[in-house]
């Protein structure tokens, strides 16, 4: 007993010294990932600065701002966010007309209307995105990802131009581009110690700086080296011309910011199984860009790329998001002089790597499988993400796929008539009766010719709006003017509070339906009568 005894105590120890290990190796691989996450946000951050045409400090404080605060309360672990380049073509206008100054004011304004946002929940309607409009965002986004890599392949003359790199030179940083690229392919294979980018970014890294080669490296964008972070209220005119300055940005960014963060959280939460909060991410959006326009930050949202990187790293938790703020942190105080000897080839080599990933090859390959129209609004969101704007490109993919629901609904309604043995025609109704379908369903009857008692059975149809009601209605008032009587049958209650003439006409039974339209029930009963 005593022997048994001694073993189920060495088991359990055992057990716990593996838990202990366990934890251990996931501490620090979330810690990696950080790191690696960190490093690619760099020049991501010091691009879209100048994209949006504010010093490089401005995007890496809000790089490190958006990127803490969300990775602390926001709803999806493992998500990154930082400066973006969506909402940097938006600021280059305002900034480029009133200043800096009022892109700070903008981005407090951005924050708080996501916060607003969040306590409506109107995070909730990113269910509406259909799947080819999630399948166009990803492509879209891979494609931009991509062509955002290609302005590291030119240099600046002595006259201060961009040129593309020739001869030599393009030749060098292709070759470090792919060797970033196949060290990311086969270091899994090899081993899981440390997260593939990173030892691509690190391989790379110490040959260029050991043999001297001459690449481009971050410095070369512009230094990174500065202080933390201070306090600082925008310096504006506190004024209504202020307001109706920075309030259309605002609404614009915070559309663009909630759009992107939401659509990156169903991404995310895809690949690692977990459903996240799109109210909780819609807080912590907009505490971020609240905080961040405080400490002379340019605002950010949910970043795909960096957000895929840190998962394929193996970032799973809220300590891997934490790490890299902080790194980036490091970087910006302590450790510019280090991370500016980086190659920009190794970065976009990562970042390469993330298009691949990113991209949604299945999409080419069911395109002949999957209806025309899923296919037609997959290529038009993508092509708007690419040329134009993601909020654009997202609406416009919910509005086309909204259309052709409609429209399939719409076509779905159909009659059958019988007479019974008491001479009474019978309809019975099958498909939605809804705005799209009300011409056809006033098509089905045959009024002149109908015997003296109609019956219309919605059996194995569904009223679902209010011009569905008005159908209703104005059916019954086309038999009432011949003197025919006519009988509803299998109609929700609902239907019976809120039809006035036709109310009366719809005959009870045991197997009625009790559904809820989709109509405002504040409104009086009859209200949709002509008679009314």
């Amino acid at each position: 007993m005593f022997k048994e005894l001694s073993e189920k105590i060495s088991d359990s120890e055992l057990q716990v010294s593996n838990l202990k290990f366990s934890s251990i190796l996931k501490f620090k691989t979330e810690i990696l990932a950080g790191l690696t996450v960190a490093l690619a946000l760099v020049p991501e951050a010091v691009s879209f600065s100048f994209v949006a045409g504010v010093h490089p400090l401005v995007g890496l404080y809000a790089a490190f701002i958006v990127g803490l605060i969300t990775a602390l309360i926001g709803g999806r672990p493992g998500m990154i966010s930082g400066a973006t380049g969506a909402l940097a073509v938006v600021m280059v206008a305002l900034v480029s007309s009133h200043g800096v100054e009022y892109l700070f004011a903008t981005v407090i304004l951005m924050g708080i209307f996501q916060i607003i946002a969040a306590f409506l929940r109107l995070g909730k309607f990113i269910r509406l995105v259909p799947y080819p409009v999630m399948l166009g965002f990803v492509n879209g986004l891979a494609i931009v990802i991509f062509l955002a890599q290609m302005s590291q392949f030119q240099i600046t003359d002595i006259s201060g131009n961009k040129q593309w790199m020739e001869g030599q030179n393009l030749v060098v940083m292709l070759l470090l581009v792919i060797a970033t690229m196949i060290v990311i392919w086969g270091m899994p294979k090899i081993t899981n110690i440390i997260p593939a980018p990173l030892a691509g970014i690190i391989v790379v890294a110490m040959i260029v700086i050991f043999l001297d080669i001459d690449v481009p490296r971050v410095g070369d964008l512009a230094s990174i080296k500065g202080g933390l972070p201070t306090f600082h209220i925008p310096l504006v005119p506190f004024n209504l011309d202020t307001l109706l300055i920075i309030l259309p940005y605002a609404l614009i960014l915070a559309t663009i910011g909630l759009i992107e963060s939401l659509l990156t959280l169903n991404l995310v939460g895809d690949i690692t199984g977990k459903i996240g909060g799109a109210s909780q991410e819609c807080v912590a959006q907009g505490i971020a860009n609240t905080v961040t326009g405080f400490f002379s930050g340019m605002g950010g949202c949910a970043m795909i790329g960096q957000s895929m990187i840190n998962v394929k790293s193996g970032g799973r938790t809220r300590i891997s998001g934490i790490a890299a703020s902080l790194f980036l942190l490091l970087f910006i105080v302590i450790g510019s002089s280090l991370i500016e000897q980086i190659p920009l080839a190794a970065l976009v080599g990562v970042m390469f790597m993330v298009v691949i990933g990113t991209f949604a090859w299945q999409s080419i390959l069911v395109i002949k499988r999957i209806p025309r129209i899923d296919v037609i609004v997959m290529v038009i969101v993508t092509v708007i993400t690419v040329i134009y704007d993601l909020a654009i490109a997202v609406l416009c993919g919910v509005i086309i796929s909204a259309l052709a629901y409609a429209w399939n609904n719409a076509i779905r309604i159909r009659g059958s008539v019988t007479i019974d043995e008491n001479l009474n025609t019978i309809y019975y109704i099958e498909g939605p009766l809804f705005f799209g379908s009300v011409q056809g369903f006033s098509e089905i009857f045959n009024i002149e010719n109908d015997t003296e008692t109609v019956i219309v059975d919605f059996i194995n149809s569904r009223v679902v709006d209010q011009s569905a009601l008005q159908a209703i209605e104005d059916l019954a008032l086309k038999y009432e003017k011949r003197n025919k009587q006519l009988q509803l049958r299998h109609l929700s209650t609902d239907c019976h509070s809120l039809l006035r003439k036709a109310g009366q006409l719809i005959v009870d039974t045991d197997d009625n339906p009790s559904y809820g339209l989709a109509v405002d029930y504040g409104v009086k009963p009859g209200a949709f009568s002509k008679n009314h």
